[in-house]
C-alpha cells in the first residue's frame, strides 16, 4: 500500500464513508493550496481537519471566527516589555503549518481580509515588517451556508486564494451508523498515526510540480476557460490564476493516482472543486456553481 492509500485510510478511521473529499483535501495540500469546506453546522468539517492535521504530522491550530474578532488576533501584536524597554513581538495563530480557521465567514470582511497575504503569499507583514510563515502553509477553513444568521459572504478576492472548495454532505445510513455506535471521535483522532512530516510534504509538492502535463490537455483547459469568459451564462470568466491553479490541481490528483501525466479526466473530476466557487451566473435567478460546471463541461469539447 503506498503511502497515500495509508493516509486516506487513516483519515478514514475518522472520517467514515468520505474517502472522495479526503483525497480532495490531500490532493489541495500537495497542490501547495488552500482548502475551503462549505457545510451546516456538524456534519465532521473540523473532525477531518483535526484527524488530517494528526495524520500529516503538521504543526495544528485552531482559530473559531466570530464577529468581534481582531486582524491582531490572527496574526499577532507587538507589546511594550518595560523590563527591557522596548516592543516584542507576539506571534499570533497564523505562525503555524496547518492553519483551520473555523466558521470563516462569521468574521468581518476587516478580519477576514488578514488572511489574504499569508494564504497568497506565505507570509504577513506587520507594522512594517515582513515575516515568513513555517512551510508548508496550509489553511482549511469552514465555512457555514451563506443563509444562516450572522454570517459575512467571502468577497471574491478571499474566494480565489482557495485552491478547492467542497463539501463534505451528511454521512450514508452505514457510515452514520458506525459513527453513532462508535463513541466520541475525538478520541479515536488522538490514537491515530502521524504518517507523513513537514519535510516529507515539501518534497511531495516538489514532485507534484514535475508530473507532465501534455499540450492537448492544457488546450483543453484553455477552452474551457475561454467558454466561461464568451458565453452568456457566466457573469465573469475564469481568471488566468484559476487555469494555473486547476493545472496544478490536476497534476497533484494525476501523483495520488499513481500517475506522472495529466489526463483530461483529471481536470474534469477537479473542475467543480477547484472552479465552482469562482463562477457567478450572468443573471439572479440562474443556477450557479456545480449547475455552470456542467454546462462548461458539457459544452467544451475534450479534442477538437
Amino acid at each position: 500500500m503506498d503511502i497515500f492509500a495509508q493516509v486516506i485510510q487513516e483519515i478514514s478511521k475518522v472520517v467514515l464513508g468520505k474517502d472522495r473529499q479526503v483525497r480532495q483535501a490531500l490532493c489541495c495540500l500537495l497542490a501547495r493550496g488552500h482548502l475551503l469546506i462549505e457545510d451546516v453546522p456538524g456534519v465532521g468539517k473540523t473532525t477531518l481537519s483535526q484527524a488530517f492535521a494528526k495524520v500529516t504530522g503538521l504543526d495544528y491550530q485552531r482559530m473559531q471566527f466570530t464577529s468581534d474578532l481582531l486582524p491582531s488576533d490572527i496574526l499577532g501584536v507587538s507589546i511594550f516589555d518595560r523590563n527591557s524597554n522596548a516592543f516584542h513581538f507576539h506571534a499570533g495563530p497564523v505562525f503555524t503549518q496547518f492553519l483551520l480557521v473555523d466558521e470563516i465567514n462569521r468574521a468581518s470582511p476587516k478580519t477576514q481580509s488578514a488572511l489574504l497575504e499569508a494564504m497568497a503569499e506565505k507570509q504577513v507583514t506587520i507594522e512594517g515588517e515582513t515575516r515568513i510563515l513555517p512551510a508548508p502553509f496550509f489553511v482549511m477553513a469552514t465555512q457555514n451556508p451563506w443563509f444562516q444568521s450572522g454570517t459575512f459572504p467571502l468577497p471574491e478576492s478571499q474566494l480565489d486564494r482557495f485552491l478547492m472548495r467542497i463539501s463534505l454532505g451528511y454521512p450514508d445510513e452505514l457510515s452514520e451508523r458506525q459513527l453513532l455506535a462508535g463513541g466520541d471521535p475525538r478520541a479515536i483522532i488522538g490514537q491515530l498515526r502521524a504518517l507523513l512530516s513537514a519535510e516529507k510534504i515539501i518534497t511531495l509538492q516538489a514532485m507534484v510540480d514535475k508530473v507532465e502535463i501534455r499540450d492537448s490537455v492544457i488546450s483543453y483547459v484553455q477552452r474551457l476557460i475561454a467558454f466561461t469568459r464568451q458565453d452568456s451564462h457566466y457573469a465573469f470568466g475564469l481568471s488566468t490564476r484559476a487555469a494555473l491553479a486547476l493545472i496544478q490541481a490536476a497534476k497533484a490528483w494525476a501523483m495520488l493516482e499513481g500517475r506522472e501525466y495529466v489526463l483530461p479526466d483529471d481536470i474534469q473530476f477537479l473542475l467543480e472543486p477547484v472552479a465552482a466557487h469562482r463562477l457567478k451566473p450572468a443573471a439572479d435567478n440562474q443556477n450557479d456553481g456545480p449547475d455552470l460546471i456542467r454546462r462548461l463541461l458539457s459544452q467544451v469539447p475534450v479534442v477538437v
